[in-house]
């Protein structure tokens, strides 16, 4: 009798414990769903930047040349110098020139001679005053090319057109200069141009984004942009955008900017690479993390979060300033749900909890 009491009761033991297996069994699927932070889409106020690679160039870049052939007598100016509208740069030796207005001189002087000839005789009616009037047009005429001589043995001091910066000397004292000869330049960069280009597609998607149905008013509505230097650097004044280009470049398929900077204090120099950076303000934009995309082939996505599971989502995106987020232009809107992290261990359907 004690043995089947016994026997009975290893029997409801064994019950017992197989229940209590099963009832845990049963609650493991549940427990195993993974919780995952989920962050709910807001709306906030933000300001992109779009950056391109640009070249700075003076206002006016005024390639100087020697208006006469000769020699180099002297260089009065040195590379990097500030200069003013007609200082003296450079002092040409030229002998032609010398000699043209030796020649001029003479003929002229001859010219003089014949008409103070041949005048009382045509007063006297000797000669014709058809006569007086052909030597004194050769006297005219001999007047004129010893003005262009006077003025040719000028050009044998080059002066800078304009006020500016002197930039590379190439030649020496005693080099030969002809009229083709870039002896210098002189820029003039009280003020700056940064050139830079934007292709085609870019170009579309940024004038949609200013006021204006033609070009030129929204050229004039484009926000102030800015300059980053070589040095990593934001360079203090901005600048507007001048022009844009009203041709598709056929090989690189850009369209070229044009935009003027403010050089009051000369730190900008002609020849110097920089990055023009033009914002554009997105009021009501929905921000999210760049650790809540991935990328498959050539779309962005993200893990949308619904009821118990998760969905793949497309969004059309562009980065922050920081480099840190995306502003989603398309795909998501206010009050919708997406796992911001830990989305490489998901899979499309997947059941998981919201992380507390």
């Amino acid at each position: 009798m004690k043995s089947r009491k016994i026997l009975v009761g290893s029997i409801a033991l064994l019950l017992c414990i197989t229940s209590c297996k099963n009832k845990k069994a049963e609650a493991n699927p549940a427990d195993q769903v993974k919780a995952f932070p989920v962050a709910t889409m807001a709306i906030q106020d933000v300001e992109l930047q779009a950056s391109y690679p640009a070249v700075l160039k003076g206002q006016q870049d005024i390639d100087i040349k020697a208006r006469v052939e000769g020699y180099i007598d002297a260089i009065y100016v040195d590379e990097g110098a500030t200069v003013r509208k007609g200082q003296p740069l450079f002092k040409i030796n030229s002998p032609s020139s010398v000699q043209l207005i030796e020649n001029a001189k003479a003929n002229y002087n001859t010219a003089k001679l014949d008409v103070e000839r041949i005048r009382p005789l045509a007063e006297k009616g000797i000669l014709s005053q058809v006569k007086l009037s052909a030597y004194e047009n050769v006297l005219a005429s001999a007047k004129a090319t010893l003005d262009q001589a006077r003025a040719a043995l000028g050009w044998t001091t080059v002066t800078s057109p304009v006020n500016g910066v002197v930039g590379a000397i190439a030649f020496r004292q005693g080099s030969l200069a002809t009229n083709t000869t870039v002896l210098t330049t002189v820029s003039n960069i009280s003020n700056v141009v940064a050139y830079f280009s934007v292709n085609e597609k870019e170009l579309l998607l940024l004038l949609k984004e200013f006021k204006g149905t033609t070009q030129a008013e929204k050229i004039k509505n484009m926000p102030a942009v800015k300059l980053l230097l070589s040095d990593g650097t934001e360079y203090e004044e901005t600048g507007r955008i001048e022009t844009i280009s009203g041709v598709v470049d056929a090989t690189s398929g850009s369209v070229s900017f044009r935009a003027l900077f403010p050089n009051k204090h000369g730190l900008l120099r002609s020849g110097s690479s920089a990055k023009v950076i033009i914002p554009s303000e997105h009021k009501g934009a929905i921000v999210i993390p760049q650790k809540a995309t991935f990328a498959q082939q050539d779309k962005i996505l993200v893990y949308k979060f619904q009821g118990d599971s998760v969905i793949q989502k497309v969004v059309r995106v562009k980065t922050t300033p920081d480099g840190q987020g995306y502003v989603v232009t398309e795909g998501l809107t206010v009050g919708d749900k997406i796992v911001t992290d830990g989305i490489a261990t998901l899979t499309n359907g997947q059941k998981i909890k919201e992380q507390k």
